[in-house]
């Protein structure tokens, strides 16, 4: 593991990096690493509370993630745009102890990205089986080959391709929520159910809305282009939230009280036409893909933090084979696991790292008071504030929904 030197005021950093972002990929890396599984979820859970605690829940859960993600940047910033290993190490790991916490975070969140990105193949594979009737390990393998290769031309191609998803991602919503107002309407849920369901819905709109990964991606991208992090940061953030909250609306307004587990895109095919299923699978495969290629990245850069001897390339083929490798053994019954086994294995994992990360941006930020990034929304009120919505999020991701 490469020796690390203590960190130097920013101004005196230079920030590393194999590329420049503009701004709109630096907002289309947050976007796309915040869109995925999560948003399928949401209209299910949001069907079971009533339309006014929905919203209030999309706008602290925005206000939550914001101030998480800019404490994030802020953490890298100050050490160069490293990712979440490299600021550990230099801030709260040191001497020996330090040595075996830095190895234990580095597999645990390496684990947790692999689990995510399992996910995504298994969920992109099993669109082409219901989508095309292909064997689920011939759409793994096609998947991981064309998807898996934007990250290996780099983190430019990477900014690109989030960058136009995005576009696509909001074309496909807009045109199935035009499509909505040619079908019944059904009122908006007004009834309070229980607490259960609110705090089940804090803790997807969450995992939704979390990019906390791809931060440090946009902080080096961005070459330490405050107004740059920042903006990134809040409109991703934004967009994230208001995607949510339309395909929410027009979830709910189609199927009313039939909203299922089955995924906000499955209902609304069943209630508006067979067309909604197809371009469900576009929305499908680009939601999934811009996760994976954030986190690829995100995992490749970590190793190459760590092995600086690696060529960035073959970072990637080490932190992607694993994640093919896997999805395929899970095809042998004995070893099975699903799309849902694979998200919820990384979720756990998910609650630490946003301490650890506090943690750290605590410790930093008593070694360099100023804050470029938050200012007085780093405080120390703001830092409990965000694990206590941790703890509040995860705590409703295993209550049971009436």
């Amino acid at each position: 593991m490469a020796e690390v030197e203590a960190a130097a005021p920013v101004a005196e950093q230079e920030f590393q990096s194999e590329s420049r972002f503009s701004y709109l990929e630096s907002i289309g890396v947050i976007v796309g690493h915040g869109v995925g599984a999560g948003i399928l979820s949401v209209p299910f859970l949001a069907s079971h509370n009533p339309w006014w605690v929905v919203l209030l829940i999309l706008l602290g859960a925005f206000a939550i993630n914001v101030l998480l993600h800019l404490m994030v940047a802020e953490l890298s910033y100050r050490h160069g745009g490293a990712q979440f290993i490299q600021c550990l190490q230099r801030t709260i790991f040191k001497g020996k102890v330090g040595k075996v916490l830095t190895w234990v975070a580095f597999g645990l969140l390496g684990l947790s990205v692999i689990m995510n990105c399992c996910s995504y193949i298994t969920g992109v594979a099993t669109v082409f089986y219901n989508w095309f009737g292909l064997p689920l390990w011939a759409g793994m393998l096609i998947y991981y080959v064309f998807a898996g290769l934007v990250v290996f031309f780099g983190m430019k191609a990477v900014g690109i391709s989030e960058k136009y998803c995005v576009f696509l991602l909001i074309a496909v919503l807009v045109a199935i929520a035009i499509a909505t107002f040619f079908v019944g309407l059904h009122p908006l849920p007004t009834a309070f159910i229980h607490i259960n369901n609110v705090l089940a819905l804090y803790g997807m709109v969450s995992f939704a809305l979390s990019s906390v990964m791809s931060v440090p991606t946009v902080v080096k991208g961005s070459n330490g282009n405050k107004k740059q992090i920042r903006t990134s940061v809040i409109v991703g953030t934004g967009i994230n939230v208001s995607l949510v909250l339309l395909l929410t609306v027009i979830t709910i307004l189609a199927c009313g009280e039939n909203v299922t587990t089955d995924g906000a895109l499955v209902d609304l095919s069943g209630a508006i036409g067979g067309w909604v299923g197809i371009v469900g699978y576009v929305f499908t495969i680009l939601a999934l893909s811009t996760s994976l290629w954030a986190n690829t990245l995100n995992l490749r850069d970590m190793v190459h933090e760590q092995f600086t001897k690696l060529p960035r390339r073959l970072c990637w083929v080490i932190v992607s084979l694993p994640c093919l490798a896997i999805t395929l053994i899970s095809l042998i019954p004995v070893f099975g696991a699903s799309f849902v086994a694979f998200a919820r294995i990384a979720s756990v994992i998910q609650i630490v790292t946003n301490l650890a990360i506090v943690v750290a941006y605590s410790v930093t930020r008593r070694k360099f008071p100023d804050s470029p990034l938050l200012g007085k929304w780093g405080g120390i009120v703001f830092q409990v504030l965000v694990i206590l919505m941790a703890v509040v999020a995860t705590v409703g991701s295993i209550l049971k929904v009436y």
